[in-house]
């Protein structure tokens, strides 16, 4: 009996080891840990309509890096998603595939603005690799204070008033039925 618990209790000491050494390399190892996050991204929520930040300064200038540079001016009056990313950044990474789902419906409705401080060297390659063609921009002025982070990833959806109906610090499932939902009723206003 004695050497039947002895066994029971080695068996299951090795187990939990052995199931912490592997939630630790999926932490560890860069593709696994976005795919973690992918599973637990939730939709971000929006911000109550008494406590929004009005965006008045458009004045931002956008070198396109796969695309045509940007002046910001000409997104006033519409509907706007901003992501400042990396792609380096575990849960920039995480969220990458829910805002391209998103960016192929509502890309002829939506002004969508991925900036990044990377260059093209960097940023292309990750962009083939994943089959992305999300618009990317480097800065060429400072942005709007409003629009203003030390955090990746960060994205900001702009309703046509300029309020910042959502601001969202981390990953987020982006094609969510919520955000899209929102976003519809954002494009009638």
């Amino acid at each position: 009996m004695l050497i039947k618990q002895k066994h029971m209790q080695f068996n299951r000491k090795m187990i939990s080891n052995i199931l912490f050494i592997v939630a630790l390399a999926l932490v560890i190892y860069p593709k696994s840990r976005a795919w973690i996050m992918r599973q637990v991204a939730f939709s971000p929520s929006m911000e109550n309509v008494g406590n929004r930040a009005k965006l008045t300064n458009y004045n931002w200038q956008l070198k396109g890096i796969n695309t045509t540079d940007l002046d910001f001016e000409t997104a006033k009056n519409k509907v706007v998603i901003i992501n400042i990313w990396a792609t380096w950044c575990p849960p920039c990474i995480a969220e990458m595939p829910s805002l391209q789902d998103l960016y192929n419906d509502y890309k002829d409705q939506v002004v969508f603005v991925f900036v990044t401080s990377e260059g093209t060297e960097k940023v292309m390659p990750f962009m083939d690799k994943n089959n992305y063609n999300l618009p990317i921009y480097n800065m060429s002025s400072r942005e709007p204070d409003l629009l203003s982070t030390q955090s990746i990833p960060t994205t900001y959806l702009i309703n046509k008033k300029g309020e910042i109906v959502i601001k969202k610090t981390g990953a987020a499932n982006w094609n969510s039925s919520k955000v899209r939902s929102q976003l519809d009723e954002l494009l009638k206003q």
